[in-house]
């Protein structure tokens, strides 16, 4: 009888900013390597917020990561080892390239655990992470708490004039809201 491949699987973390996203990433990393399996963690470069060299959460968990600039980067550290988890935060900023990425790897049989946002601060999708959704084998949606009303927020509201659709910042310049709250502000009209 033939032995049948093992497949990989994509897991995909996704809310607003707040939400625990990278917490949910680093536990089902820390599982991984309990399980002894051989581990890669990227972050796009584009994130500056914390160190260089790690993916650090809110409450202050942190895994050591590489700093990548675009997919081709991901391709290029893989490419002479096998890995049986790759890990990538920040998902929303890569290009849309990293979704036929994933689906590959996870065809190859690795395990690959995404987070990021998947709605920018004017609600639209953000990035990928559509398509992400679209293909992961699992797909996580975490809320935060909403900073005016208590509710389940899944709004990551920009409190900065700033219009571009990237800004990284943290709490000075963003806060989570509710379907309500983030309507109320005037700025909550997701058709824009």
């Amino acid at each position: 009888m033939k032995k049948q491949k093992t497949l990989g699987s994509i897991e995909l973390i996704c809310g607003s900013m707040f939400s625990g996203k990278t917490e949910e990433f680093i536990r089902r990393v820390k599982r991984a390597v309990i399980a002894k399996q051989k581990i890669i963690l990227f972050k796009p470069k584009i994130d500056n917020r914390s160190e260089a060299n790690h993916i650090i959460s809110h409450d202050g968990a942190k895994l050591e990561s590489i700093m990548v600039t675009k997919t081709s980067d991901i391709v290029e550290a893989i490419k002479s080892t096998n890995y049986d988890v790759i890990g990538i935060d920040e998902i929303q900023f890569f290009d849309q390239h990293i979704v036929h990425l994933c689906n590959k790897l996870a065809d190859e049989g690795v395990r690959v655990i995404l987070a990021g946002l998947d709605l920018d601060s004017k609600g639209r999708p953000f990035g990928p992470v559509p398509n992400l959704m679209s293909i992961a084998d699992t797909v996580i949606k975490l809320h935060a708490i909403c900073t005016k009303c208590g509710a389940h927020a899944h709004y990551s509201y920009r409190m900065s004039p700033i219009d571009k659709q990237v800004l990284v910042a943290g709490s000075d310049a963003y806060m989570a809201l509710c379907r309500n709250c983030y309507s109320e502000t005037g700025d909550g009209n997701m058709d824009k």
